[in-house]
């Protein structure tokens, strides 16, 4: 008959393969944690500089007819201005940055209104817009972060004075 001897490495290698298995999961964790907090902020950054120029742009695209699209002065602030008819009555919608936010104010033309009164869109470190061209609108913002951004828009109407 033979006596079976337990030697110390029966025991210590299952703690030692246990300890390295959960030293790998815990590096595992470790990489997928950062990774996705890398990810996270990436897109947020992402977000944060495009969101305002789509936007814009898209406001640009939707008023696209003869005239509506130009840009001046709102109650002191760089504005993009877009002009739309709805039934008999004329509107004016306001696209300006006040306060360090990128605004927008869809107001009744003869309506007192000031630039306190539009709906916040973002935080933003600046916004411009400019018609370099006939047709052809220059939109830069900068966020509060520090992102830079710019875009050409062209209206396909042809242009007329607002």
């Amino acid at each position: 008959m033979l006596l079976k001897r337990n030697h110390m490495i029966d025991f210590l290698f299952p703690i030692a393969l246990l300890f390295v298995f959960a030293a790998s999961s815990f590096v595992v964790i470790l990489l997928a944690a950062n990774i996705y907090g890398n990810t996270s902020s990436a897109s947020t950054q992402h977000y944060e500089t495009r969101t305002p120029i789509s936007y814009v742009t898209e406001k640009i695209h939707q008023a696209d007819e003869t005239g509506s699209v130009s840009v001046g002065t709102f109650d002191g602030q760089e504005s993009l201005i877009l002009s739309q008819m709805y039934g008999e009555k004329s509107y004016t919608t306001y696209i300006y940055m006040y306060n360090h936010k990128l605004m927008e104010l869809f107001v009744q033309d003869g309506v007192s209104a000031g630039a306190q009164s539009g709906t916040e869109i973002m935080s933003v470190s600046s916004f411009h817009v400019e018609e370099t061209s006939p047709n052809l609108f220059h939109i830069s913002c900068e966020t509060s972060s520090g992102q830079k951004m710019s875009s050409f828009v062209s209206v396909l109407s042809s242009g007329g004075d607002h």
